[in-house]
């Protein structure tokens, strides 16, 4: 444990530009002109680029995501200088420097992504004229924008959480890891939970995995809801893998100690995966409200930019969720307490390990759970309302078997993530994690990924023809 009897500041002074005071004016108008200009000239080549379908091609795709990357870019230190040299305001609170830090690294890195993904696709034109469009396909574009984004929120994360570290508030000594304590299993018992878990995970990812595969395979699948399923599918993986590895190998190696930073990494992770979900399963719901509540403009409604646009703010708003808590939990300080009664760093746990006041994670975390809890399950309830409704107008087998077939296997996965959740966090046991806590928690952690591939296989005629179609082709091509 490193000690540290430095006090930390709560914000800091931005000096801004070297200019005299008298030509602040002139430097605020030239600066608010560039500003507008970049905003609107990117926001003009993204609308020109939608708009024009001879457009349609990988390198204008890229550049739509690299001008809305100039936004963000330019957005992340511009408007907070003008508003300084506006009103001599220097001050910028820790958080508020913090997460400014983290969106400039993020959207520095990923404009570097984007134009080197610009730079092979230009290569492949010049180079590879004749297989230009065999190889830079929707899915390899797609690939290369999203492993762009992921690999700059790492990027940009790492260094926030370093950072925040360096910076955090302490004044008594500071752990440098946590125990892990696991499941409440006894030692004899642990050879036998190491491989039913490592089966549940192994699982997990491959039926999520052939998921995706089937989906990308069969055309018939190339509709808005098995999109909103892929990405579901990706999550699962990732949510299982999150919290599965570390504990499988604390079982098999007795080590149950895990680093501070990998400890927030796997926390803020945690969180945005379990966030995505929510948002992810909320986009599924209106998906299947409008099919059967308005049939007739449902290729008009749920076109392929509003399917991308609710999978990336899905995206978004799940990284701020897991951002805030995040930098909030850095600045926290520990004290001589380092052990989690858990099998994952949850954040609950961790906050009962602080030593500092932690009045204000409480409260994000109440008001941020509303917002990606509470409200999308909510949105999801009026939407089965609607359906039902929609349903009894006219009462007939066939339409209640058809709505069944169509919303039975979201409803299921739904009353499965949403029940467990609630019974852990709605409902929790009284001080220290007990076994129902743990429990519950590895319902959805474990358990609700390993279903979701069984409850879509089994309950959907569509992904049973395109399992056939698979087995027919691997079996006429082993013969």
């Amino acid at each position: 444990m490193r000690t540290e009897n430095q006090s930390s500041v709560s914000e800091f002074l931005l000096l801004g530009l070297p200019i005299r005071p008298e030509q602040q004016g002139m430097y605020y108008a030239l600066f608010l002109g560039m500003y507008l200009t970049t905003v609107l000239g990117n926001l003009l080549i993204i609308l020109l680029i939608r708009l024009d379908s001879r457009l349609h091609t990988p390198m204008y795709f890229f550049l739509s995501h690299l001008a809305l990357t100039d936004i963000s870019f330019s957005s992340v230190t511009v408007p907070k200088m003008l508003v300084n040299m506006q009103t001599s305001h220097k001050s910028i609170p820790f958080a508020g420097c913090i997460s400014q830090m983290y969106f400039f690294i993020f959207f520095t890195d990923l404009d570097s992504f984007l134009i080197t993904s610009m730079a092979y696709d230009r290569y492949v034109a010049i180079c590879h004229p004749l297989h230009y469009t065999t190889i830079m396909r929707e899915e390899l574009c797609t690939l290369l924008v999203a492993v762009s984004w992921i690999l700059s929120c790492a990027s940009s994360l790492s260094h926030t959480l370093l950072l925040s570290r360096l910076m955090r508030r302490d004044n008594q000594s500071s752990v440098s890891e946590f125990l892990l304590l696991g499941l409440p299993i006894r030692p004899e018992q642990q050879g036998m939970y190491y491989a039913l878990f490592l089966g549940m995970y192994l699982t997990t990812v491959l039926g999520n995995l052939l998921i995706i595969l089937l989906i990308r395979l069969d055309s018939r699948l190339h509709t808005p809801m098995y999109f909103f399923l892929s990405h579901l599918a990706l999550t699962d993986i990732s949510f299982s893998s999150v919290t599965v590895p570390k504990m499988l190998i604390s079982m098999q190696t007795q080590d149950q100690s895990i680093p501070y930073a990998g400890c927030i990494a796997q926390m803020y992770f945690f969180i945005f995966f379990t966030d995505l979900d929510n948002f992810l399963l909320t986009s599924m719901a209106y998906d299947r409200y409008v099919a059967i509540c308005h049939p007739l403009h449902y290729a008009i409604i749920m076109r392929k930019e509003l399917c991308t646009l609710l999978v990336a703010v899905s995206w978004i708003l799940s990284c701020a969720s897991a951002l805030s808590h995040t930098l909030l939990l850095a600045r926290l300080s520990f004290c001589d307490g380092n052990t989690i009664p858990h099998f994952f760093c949850d954040l609950a746990a961790l906050l009962k390990l602080s030593c500092s006041d932690t009045s204000l994670n409480e409260l994000v975390i109440f008001t941020l759970g509303v917002a990606v809890v509470t409200l999308p399950l909510m949105c999801i309830l009026i939407s089965y309302g609607r359906i039902g409704a929609t349903i009894l107008k006219v009462p007939s087998s066939k339409g209640i078997f058809k709505a069944l077939s169509t919303c039975g296997s979201h409803l299921s996965v739904v009353s499965l993530y949403y029940g467990t959740i609630i019974g852990v966090y709605f409902f929790p046991s009284s001080g220290t994690y007990s076994n129902k806590d743990i429990v519950a928690s590895i319902m959805y952690t474990v358990v609700t990924p390993l279903l979701n591939p069984f409850i879509y296989s089994l309950r959907n005629r569509d992904m049973k023809r395109a399992v056939e179609k698979l087995l027919n082709k691997a079996t006429a091509l082993s013969q």
